[in-house]
């Protein structure tokens, strides 16, 4: 599974990084139409697909910071940028599709998104909104809700580039370096989903270059955890 998905991302990888060299990355791009893997999220429950990935999440419009062209992203870089309050409740609130934050002089939009794909292909998202893919930092969570309690599961992610990532407030897996997205490249240690909504927060931070990310749970034997929900609807508790 892993190959298949991972000769999937080369693949596409190839086309994008063409588009990345003709763009320009110092500012906003203009609006593309609609990302060929996203649409607006639909109103009935979503379960999660055949591998157990994420495939419904509220983005916000990409906040643009300034990476020195030499700038390793290393642990403390990382933690440093994606920790930063750049807007209220960044930590805990959860938004609804159409709420904006003001990051200094910018408006910034919450969208409700559902992927196609296994992944969440953040430049198509940037380029679809005519937002800089590059230079940004992307914020995104989503309400996973549960039938009961579920002990002994563990969070699986991958992200190009770095990101950190929290389950109900608890920061669960860090990833660092200007890396390439490869599924299940960060697990966390054991954690209990609660029954009922859980909320699944990341961010994550991109230099020049392509940004993706993808998100699974897993039982407590490793296999993909399916008896779950994305609806964003139980998110105002």
């Amino acid at each position: 599974m892993m190959n298949a998905h991972c000769t999937r991302w080369i693949a596409a990888s190839a086309v994008l990084a063409g588009a990345a060299m003709l763009s320009n990355t110092a500012g906003a791009q203009a609006p593309r139409g609609k990302a060929p893997t996203l649409t607006r999220a639909g109103s009935t429950a979503k379960p999660p697909d055949a591998n157990g990935y994420l495939q419904r999440w509220l983005l916000l419009d990409p906040i643009t910071i300034t990476i020195r062209s030499n700038q390793q992203l290393t642990d403390s870089f990382v933690q440093t940028v994606l920790k930063k309050e750049y807007f209220p409740n960044q930590f805990t609130g959860v938004p609804k599709d159409g709420d904006t934050v003001t990051v200094g002089d910018q408006e910034l939009v919450w969208h409700a998104l559902d992927t196609s794909d296994y992944n969440v292909n953040l430049y198509h998202f940037a380029h679809d909104r005519g937002k800089p893919a590059f230079n940004a930092i992307y914020w995104a969570l989503t309400v996973v809700s549960c039938p009961r309690e579920m002990p002994g599961v563990r969070l699986a992610v991958g992200s190009n580039s770095a990101s950190i990532w929290w389950v109900n407030g608890r920061e669960v897996i860090d990833l660092y370096g200007d890396r390439h997205m490869l599924v299940d490249d960060g697990v966390s240690k054991r954690l209990t989903l609660n029954k009922g909504p859980n909320v699944v927060r990341c961010a994550v931070v991109n230099a020049p270059g392509l940004s993706n990310m993808c998100a699974r749970f897993l039982d407590s034997e490793g296999k993909p955890l399916k008896e779950l929900t994305l609806t964003l609807s139980d998110a105002g508790r």
